[in-house]
């Protein structure tokens, strides 16, 4: 019971944060004359995924090309999402079941759907021409590389952190 309510708090993170970014992305495209974030410059790409402390990281959307990444971003992230909670799911019930070739196959399943997950996020992290998104997809990539089919071992709050920023920087 503890590992489904776990996984229910990590789908609600992770599918809330892939939504909301995904309809303000998709509603209206970026100014392309807006200028890039204050602060895009060295302290921004340093600051890793717990940098956040009391300030929120990037003040504005993504310049450059960043609705376009933004966008196949949070595409291969709604996908992948959706598919890694299902695996989860089907694993976690198989286990219950006493199903361990059902429960093998399907954290298999998960774990493809978390390697393509970050190959995308790292390779929309190369196309970014913005320094703090490309900054920012490369540390998703990172923490996504982390997951794995361990509900209990899911950070929900530096998976958070990390969405809200994208948020930011991908917002409109």
């Amino acid at each position: 019971m503890r590992r489904l309510l776990a996984l229910t708090v990590a789908v609600a993170v992770l599918s809330a944060g892939a939504a909301c970014s995904a309809e303000r992305s998709g509603s209206e495209p970026g100014p392309s004359g807006s200028p890039p974030a204050a602060g895009a410059t060295p302290g921004a790409a340093g600051a890793g995924p717990g940098a956040a402390g009391g300030s929120p990281g990037p003040s504005g959307p993504a310049g450059g090309n960043g609705p376009e990444v933004c966008a196949t971003a949070q595409q291969a992230s709604g996908a992948a999402v959706r598919t890694y909670v299902a695996e989860l799911g089907r694993m976690i019930g198989a286990v219950g079941a006493n199903d361990s070739a059902t429960a093998e196959a399907a954290r298999k399943r998960a774990e493809a759907a978390l390697a393509g997950w970050r190959t995308a996020l790292r390779q929309q992290s190369a196309r970014a021409t913005d320094p703090q998104l490309r900054t920012l997809l490369a540390d998703l990539a990172s923490e996504v590389g982390t997951l794995g089919t361990d509900v209990d071992a899911i950070d929900e709050e530096e998976l958070d952190e990390l969405q809200q920023r994208l948020d930011q920087l991908c917002a409109r």
